[in-house]
């Protein structure tokens, strides 16, 4: 395969990660004019918006390994190309969180004691929330993300409206899941902050990779059983239901 794809996913993945873990580490709270809860949900869901129109027709804008085995195991994408691609994502992701700790630790106030928007659970959760309380979240979140781009992606969905779609989805996702895990939903984001912090933020990270890859897999097996439609119950993309009968031939 071409590198084109692989360099694209970087990049992607390199601007998700740092737009949005640069938006909670830098301006979250920053004081008076911080953006809070909202602006990082939003953050990363401007991410995935404005990398979708620029680098999908490359490389399909992954940016997320979970988002890469759902596909393939939707039947999207090729088996062959799923671990370059997770490479390329990991890498970006790891590249984003050291060069945004480049920029962090500038202010003398700066510590990683503060997570450095690392995933956790227990008494790394924003909310403490448990284990079993991330492991539901993430699993739940990331099935309905795959399920959403799935459906927007598909075919016969309205064209060109797929990454507003996906990119609004990761928003509320975050609005839902940053209190209890800091929101992953995607290994490689997490992978790339949880290197620079070391510690707990590693060895919790196994959930991280775990419950997005399941979740996945769960959003694209259901698609796949929900969206494949015999010909006579098909629904052209904001029409009604086509009818059901014989049909005339010329």
């Amino acid at each position: 395969m071409s590198a084109k794809p692989l360099v694209a996913e970087f990049i992607g993945t390199f601007w998700l990660v740092f737009g949005g873990c640069g938006s909670a580490v830098l301006a979250a709270a920053f004081p008076d004019v911080g953006i809070g809860l909202l602006g990082v949900s939003l953050a990363f869901g401007l991410t995935v918006v404005t990398m979708a129109y620029a680098i999908g027709h490359i490389s399909g804008c992954h940016l997320n390994p979970a988002v890469t085995v759902g596909l393939a195991t939707a039947g999207r994408f090729r088996g062959s190309q799923v671990i370059p691609y997770i490479v390329a994502q990991v890498a970006g992701a790891i590249v984003a969180a050291f060069t945004l700790y480049a920029i962090a630790s500038g202010r003398p106030e700066f510590s990683l004691a503060g997570g450095f928007a690392s995933n956790g659970y227990a008494e790394h959760s924003p909310g403490g929330y448990s284990l079993g309380a991330g492991l539901i979240a993430e699993i739940v979140l990331t099935m309905m993300f795959l399920f959403i781009i799935l459906g927007s992606t598909d075919d016969r969905a309205p064209r060109g409206f797929a990454p507003l779609a996906i990119g609004l989805s990761l928003t509320l996702i975050h609005l839902v899941g940053i209190p209890v895990t800091n929101l992953s939903v995607n290994p490689a984001r997490s992978t790339g902050p949880a290197v620079v912090v070391g510690g707990w933020a590693l060895a919790q990270l196994w959930l991280f990779w775990v419950a997005p890859l399941i979740g996945a897999v769960l959003g694209a097996v259901i698609y796949n059983w929900l969206g494949h439609v015999m010909p006579a119950e098909r629904v052209e993309p904001g029409l009604r239901p086509a009818p059901v009968g014989p049909v005339e031939r010329s």
